[in-house]
């Protein structure tokens, strides 16, 4: 047999989890000799390197591990020269080898192992819920997935929580609630790493988690006062209570080591009617006004302490102030109440069972009248048909308070039955069910009446104002003269005042051409104006003191209160002192002989026609006769 090479199939990679004794892999060597022919084809294996680790079968050429629980952190990957002899291994035989390169894969075989034992960090007591702390990890020799892990807190769970950061596999320790360096300065927290991914297999290797301390330490800052109790304070007080009584004491301190003194004081916005005061230093919450339930059941005010030595430590509290009800109001009837008899109601007869309803502002409590009961019999609607019954109202108290209030009963007509049939009430209720249409026909007649009343009324109010119009210009425009001896006592009719209104501008009028008609002036004032001297001299001075008398006069009927609102011209009798004119009397005329001529007389108006028939000249026939 020629000997020949044995060439092997190739170069081989696995990658596996291993035990003791485990089946890796095979290898195969060909010979191109005659395999009938002595042993000269029969291929023998065995291991040139790394046999301590790995063995392969002789003859069948598969490679085993040789010892058990290879540790893929140690060592990961494995490289064997592996040959093979042809002739059984005999002497002189040929041979060939190859390289198998053996890589291990990881399992879940370590636990997660903190480096340090301790960790110590800082963080201020005023630092915000959900504040980081700081930042852990545990390692684990594994690979992948077989690392993943999760942190837990096994003490101090209540001030602080953790959480993983899925990228680094950090542990975040952060606060939970806030802290107080007052109350403890040091916190020992226990965190604890746990794989995710356990594999059976290594349950018996031991526990696969760690533990370790994060050592917070607090650091301390000044702080605003806090109230005790912190959410607020509930006071109680009655209505009746005097001004300046105590209502509740207020407490509040500074949370600080020093334990800074606190001043007290009162938001005004919530209080702006001052109706209590608090003392700056004790807290002590006073009244400032008289409180009424009736008004305000409930205050709610905002007290604020702050630090005397920073002003701006300042924290604030709500407190509600319920008032206390005492009876200080009388019991009253809630409505006016009515109520219907009938005429034939017998004595003792209840006639009102629906019960009456009461308020009393003090309580706001509601009582209930059981019923009302007549007393005799022989109503008559037509002689009286409304009774007015005064009800006392009295509560219960203390002090127990009272008052009256008035039930107004109706007498109606009723039938056998009972029932009312005619009374005002009904007939309210009758004329309130009207239709629509005779609802309007009835309004239409009621604005019909309406106007007329009104017309009526404008052509009166017209028709008396044109009266007393006409009465004023009588008035303004005449003098009524009762003691005129030329027409009687009976002639009480005006005469013309343009004759009196020219007899008062003739002093304008003496030295005017063109002046009215002397003829229609009295004869004296004709003589005063043709003539001079002595004589005119004393007319004047006679008509001046008859115009003084008249101006006096005028103003005693202007300071009288009790004359009509209008000019008027009264005459009482008086001619003066030596009137030129002389006596108009009709006896004194007829008894002497007169030269006057008094002709004029008509031209003053048919008024004086009567006078100057008395003065004109005689009849030569008539005194003949």
């Amino acid at each position: 047999m020629s000997a020949t090479s044995v060439p092997m199939r190739g170069k081989t990679t696995l990658s596996i989890s291993l035990v003791e004794g485990t089946s890796v892999m095979k290898v195969t060597a060909s010979d191109a000799d005659d395999p009938t022919y002595g042993s000269s084809a029969k291929v023998v294996y065995s291991v040139m390197d790394g046999e301590k680790i790995f063995t392969v079968d002789r003859n069948e050429g598969i490679i085993m591990t040789a010892v058990a629980d290879l540790d893929r952190e140690t060592q990961d990957r494995y490289e064997l020269v592996v040959k093979a002899t042809d002739m059984a291994g005999q002497m002189g035989g040929l041979s060939g080898s190859t390289t198998v390169t053996i890589v291990i894969t990881d399992v879940n075989d370590n636990p997660p192992r903190f480096p340090q034992k301790m960790y110590q960090f800082s963080v201020s007591e005023g630092a915000a819920v959900g504040t980081p702390v700081g930042r852990i990890i545990a390692t684990d020799a594994d690979m992948g997935e077989n690392t993943d892990m999760s942190y837990l807190i096994k003490e101090e769970g209540d001030l602080f929580k953790v959480t993983t950061d899925v990228e680094t596999q950090e542990a975040i320790v952060s606060i939970k609630k806030p802290l107080d360096f007052e109350s403890k300065r040091t916190h020992n927290v226990v965190v604890e790493a746990v794989n995710k991914h356990v594999d059976p297999r290594f349950v018996d290797l031991g526990s696969f988690r760690d533990q370790t301390i994060v050592r917070v330490s607090v650091s301390d800052i000044d702080e605003p006062p806090i109230f005790q109790p912190a959410d607020g304070t509930i006071m109680e007080v009655q209505e009746d209570t005097k001004v300046g009584a105590l209502v509740g004491v207020i407490s509040a301190r500074d949370p600080d080591v020093k334990n800074k003194h606190v001043r007290f004081s009162i938001d005004r916005t919530t209080d702006q009617e001052m109706i209590f005061h608090i003392d700056p230093d004790s807290g002590a919450i006073t009244l400032g006004k008289v409180l009424d339930r009736e008004t305000a059941g409930w205050h709610n005010i905002t007290v604020r302490a702050v630090e005397t030595e920073n002003h701006t430590m300042a924290s604030h509290s709500a407190v509600s102030i319920r008032i206390l009800d005492v009876n200080d109001n009388p019991p009253e009837l809630a409505t006016p109440y009515e109520a219907s008899i009938c005429e034939d109601a017998k004595p003792g007869q209840t006639f009102k069972k629906n019960g009456v309803c009461l308020k009393d502002c003090s309580s706001k409590s509601v009582e209930m009248i059981a019923g009302i009961r007549t007393q005799r019999s022989g109503f008559n609607r037509h002689e009286q048909n409304v009774y007015f019954l005064p009800i006392l109202v009295v509560d219960s108290g203390p002090p127990s308070l009272s008052s009256t209030g008035t039930l107004t009963i109706h007498v109606c007509g009723c039938d056998p039955e009972g029932a009312i049939q005619s009374c005002n009430a009904t007939a309210y209720s009758m004329s309130a069910a009207l239709s629509p249409g005779a609802l309007i026909a009835l309004l239409v007649c009621i604005l019909i009446l309406i106007v007329l009343v009104l017309l009526i009324l404008t052509l009166k109010r017209h028709r008396k104002g044109q009266r007393m119009a006409e009465d004023e210009e009588d008035m303004r425009d005449n003098v009524i003269k009762y003691n005129d001896e030329g027409g009687g006592e009976q002639d009480t009719q005006a005469y013309d005042m343009s004759a009196l209104r020219n007899l008062y501008d003739f002093p304008e009028a003496k030295s005017c051409d063109s002046g009215p008609d002397i003829r229609s002036l009295p004869q004296w004032i004709q003589a005063n104006r043709v003539g001079g001297g002595a004589e005119g001299a004393a007319a004047a001075a006679d008509f001046s003191l008859f115009k003084g008398y008249i101006r006096k006069k005028v103003e005693q009927a202007d300071a009288d209160l009790s004359v009509p609102p209008y000019d008027s011209f009264q005459t009482y009798a008086f001619e003066g002192n030596s009137s030129p004119a002389l006596s108009l009397s009709s006896i004194h005329t007829m008894s002497t002989t007169s030269e006057q001529d008094f002709s004029y007389l008509s031209d003053w108006g048919p008024r004086f026609r009567q006078l100057a028939g008395y003065y004109a000249p005689a009849n030569p026939e008539e005194e003949g006769s």
